[in-house]
């Protein structure tokens, strides 16, 4: 893929700051990337987590793996390049969001550590909070929910991580949960402590 930006491209500034957005919505706009295996609980972990925000007031939205590639990357494979161009739309999309003012909570297996200090240096370091979704192999292949697992060992799906690719578990992760060794509810107050206090009355 090629980066660099197309010639005769220039970017045009808004009229309005970062920093207005998020006064108008009382809150300071960070992205929680949830990096796991398939069927760590991820998904269920980020949607829940923006269930639990919404009732508090909070302006936010999930990107998750399997719906982005219904639409916006729908022609990539699971290739480590297309992987590596996956992660790095989502991250794009992740800053634009953050410069909207939300909340942005991405939900990707995201197995290898570069794509996911390329995402860090897209978003930026202040506003990107790495967290590993823990739950190990044995767990996740025991629920297989789509049944991916079982076909990866029986040799119908190439290159499925966990199995046949690798993952690349993060190093210094701001937060670590193990989805089968706490509760939903105790996983999503977790996240929720890793988000800076709401502005509300600045």
């Amino acid at each position: 893929m090629n980066e660099k930006t197309p010639p005769l491209v220039v970017w045009h500034g808004s009229q309005v700051a970062p920093a207005e957005r998020q006064k108008l919505l009382g809150q300071q706009p960070i992205t929680l990337w949830l990096t796991g295996l398939s069927a760590a609980g991820k998904s269920t972990l980020a949607f829940a987590l923006e269930r639990a925000l919404i009732d508090q007031g909070r302006a936010c939205y999930v990107l998750d793996g399997d719906n982005v590639r219904h639409g916006l990357n729908r022609n990539l494979g699971f290739s480590a390049a297309d992987r590596a161009e996956n992660i790095r739309r989502i991250a794009e999309v992740a800053r634009l969001m953050n410069d909207a003012g939300l909340i942005v909570i991405t939900a990707f297996i995201s197995p290898y550590r570069a794509d996911r200090a390329a995402a860090r240096e897209i978003i930026g370091a202040d506003s990107f909070r790495e967290v590993y979704v823990s739950t190990s192999l044995a767990v996740c292949e025991a629920r297989d929910p789509k049944g991916l697992y079982g076909k990866a060992r029986a040799g119908e799906v190439a290159a499925f991580t966990g199995i046949s690719a690798p993952y690349e578990p993060p190093e210094s992760p701001a937060l670590m949960v193990d989805t089968a060794q706490i509760s939903l509810d105790q996983a999503v107050s977790q996240l929720v402590a890793l988000l800076p206090a709401m502005r509300h009355g600045e």
